[in-house]
């Protein structure tokens, strides 16, 4: 069995540059009450790659990246598993991310790279 707080599968890629970012735009929109997860088939087999976003709604920039470093600590630990393969996953982190507990957060952020409700 693992230790703790260490990833079980392999870590997915990064989305770095902006034209990827908005190439998964059009793909499959899962919404959520704590965050947004937008995922396009890239129709390839390679290794699912991830960005992580939040708007100026969410604050400024200290609380913004509190969102991402939380959402990035999250699929790190727990949801990476749950990615396929060959595909592009944008999360839109929201607010909330900070006021709910981390088990919540990982669960939820589970189901929602799943597909399931």
């Amino acid at each position: 069995m693992p230790a703790p707080g260490k990833p079980q599968g392999k870590t997915p890629g990064r989305l770095l540059k902006r034209a990827d970012f908005l190439a998964v735009r059009d793909g499959e929109k899962r919404r959520g009450r704590l965050f947004l997860v937008e995922v396009l088939d890239r129709g390839d087999d390679l290794a699912p790659r991830v960005g992580y976003t939040a708007t100026k709604k969410v604050g400024n920039a200290v609380v913004r990246n509190r969102v991402r470093r939380r959402l990035r600590e999250a699929v790190r630990v727990h949801a990476a598993d749950d990615m396929a393969p060959g595909n592009d996953y944008v999360i839109v982190g929201r607010e909330d991310v900070l006021a709910i507990p981390f088990g919540q957060l990982k669960a939820e952020l589970s189901r929602r790279l799943r597909g399931t409700r």
